[in-house]
């Protein structure tokens, strides 16, 4: 990260430099400082937006939406999805589309009061427009979240059907985030 920030300060090329600065506040989210990330994240917004640069924007959104959610606001991170979800459509670039479905499922999971049907319903769009897209690591998230809710609902067997074939369709990779949290669920749905 380090080595991509200095070539855009030596290059003069600001709108890498946000990019960079955007990264840095992804991982302090990822590292637990949701706060501190979120406003790293509107900073490098705010100057992507100003020099017209939108290229990391729809990412960046799903990020700030994240951090949102993980300090609890979930009201604001549901309202940067809405918001996020029109931009895309707007723009016909439908390709975060299901990440942002599935996010929005996440998020009414989270709430003090869960919205579980609306989520399943968001996680069940995700998983048709994933699919449609043939965008497999959106539909292992998005499969891997749903079997989790449907285990959780005392839907085991379904949770396993929905979640193992979809696994099953990554033959490389196995140490990736998605891949590891898929197999640990799929290792308690059938230990019972």
């Amino acid at each position: 990260m380090e080595w991509f920030i200095s070539r855009a300060v030596s290059q003069s090329f600001g709108p890498y430099l946000d990019v960079g600065q955007a990264v840095r506040g992804e991982l302090a989210i990822r590292r637990g400082d949701a706060t501190a990330g979120v406003e790293m994240l509107r900073d490098c917004l705010e100057k992507l937006h100003a020099a017209r640069y939108e290229r990391f924007t729809t990412r960046a959104h799903i990020v700030v939406a994240h951090g949102l959610a993980e300090s609890g606001r979930f009201a604001e991170s549901l309202t940067l999805v809405d918001e996020t979800v029109r931009l895309v459509e707007e723009k016909g670039d439908a390709t975060y589309l299901p990440e942002l479905l599935r996010l929005k499922g996440r998020i009414l999971l989270a709430m003090p009061k869960p919205g579980i049907e609306d989520a399943e319903m968001y996680f069940m769009q995700s998983l048709e427009l994933s699919r449609a897209h043939g965008s497999r690591a959106w539909e292992l998230r998005t499969a891997t979240d749903l079997a989790a809710l449907w285990a959780e609902q005392g839907r085991r067997k379904d949770a396993r059907a929905l979640l193992l074939p979809v696994f099953e369709q990554f033959t490389e990779g196995s140490d990736t985030v998605d891949l590891n949290a898929a197999q640990r669920l799929l290792t308690t749905l059938r230990l019972t």
